[in-house]
């Protein structure tokens, strides 16, 4: 029943992951500030997550679930601000896939922080990644590298994979739904400070013609946050994160299916390639 369970969870995350970006980038088409849809976003997220306190017991967190709290927070807010920045600017199909880099990124941090060599899966699966991003990059090669959604989604992906890690942490050491109720509030706080002090918007509520993808993105979002959490509890953060890598295929289905985007063969091509160098990477390449 477990393993039916977290396949669900799986699924969801998965789903949800994707139509989160689909509804961010609506809204970035509705000309919405980035930062103020990040904000937004975790505020609707924690009205949400206010009945959740009454079954939180506060005196069982101690200091160590607030650091992690904390750190969690602050990642998840530089991660979602970064992807909604990126959404304006690129093409979904391009950006979805770009979040295979996450196994690459944790096996360069293993190499030089925890001197961890990576073996023949290890490079095999880097060099399928490269290859794969080849069909998604087309034309412009890997010099899409220096453009501004490029390295706005490699950004939210690298606090994305230190975010990981703190869930997984604040899980152990309280439960899922107060992981949840973390995630939103912190989220929200620190979104806040970046809207506010780090790129000096004001903050207004959202125009009647966006409000309902503001609703959307919430809904969305706070099934890919609980569903996470719950994957996380019961899987392998490796195994989890390797799974959560078929949301690529959907991305770029979603991105010529509503956005118009070009050469969905070719794409998707490249996004099979890339998930079977993300799949080798984090179940073997270790």
């Amino acid at each position: 029943m477990q393993i039916f369970l977290t396949a669900i969870a799986v699924i969801i995350r998965i789903t949800s992951n994707s139509l989160t970006n689909v509804f961010q980038k609506k809204l970035t088409l509705y000309r919405e500030n980035p930062v103020s849809v990040n904000c937004i976003n975790y505020l609707i997220l924690s009205c949400l997550s206010i009945p959740l306190l009454y079954f939180i017991d506060f005196s069982q967190l101690n200091k160590n679930f607030w650091l992690y709290a904390t750190c969690g927070g602050i990642c998840g807010a530089l991660c979602n601000c970064f992807m909604v920045m990126a959404l304006k600017r690129g093409e979904l199909s391009v950006l979805g896939p770009i979040n295979s880099y996450k196994a690459i990124i944790g096996l360069i941090f293993g190499v030089l922080i925890l001197h961890e060599i990576p073996n023949i899966y290890g490079f095999l699966g880097m060099l399928l990644i490269i290859f794969g991003s080849y069909f998604i990059f087309d034309e412009a090669g890997f010099g899409i590298f220096k453009r501004k959604d490029i390295k706005y989604r490699i950004y939210a992906l690298i606090f994305s994979a230190i975010e990981a890690v703190f869930i997984k942490k604040v899980i152990i050491l309280s439960s899922i739904t107060t992981s949840f109720a973390a995630s939103s509030f912190m989220g929200f706080v620190f979104s806040l400070f970046i809207m506010k002090y780090l790129y000096r918007t004001k903050f207004k509520l959202p125009e009647t013609k966006s409000f309902q993808y503001y609703i959307l993105t919430a809904i969305c979002f706070a099934l890919m946050t609980f569903s996470t959490a719950y994957v996380f509890k019961y899987l392998n953060v490796a195994y989890a994160l390797s799974l959560f890598q078929l949301s690529i295929i959907i991305n770029v289905i979603l991105g010529y299916q509503l956005f118009r985007e070009k050469k969905l063969i070719k794409k998707l091509i490249g996004s099979l390639i890339i998930l079977i160098g993300s799949a080798t990477i984090f179940i073997f390449g270790h």
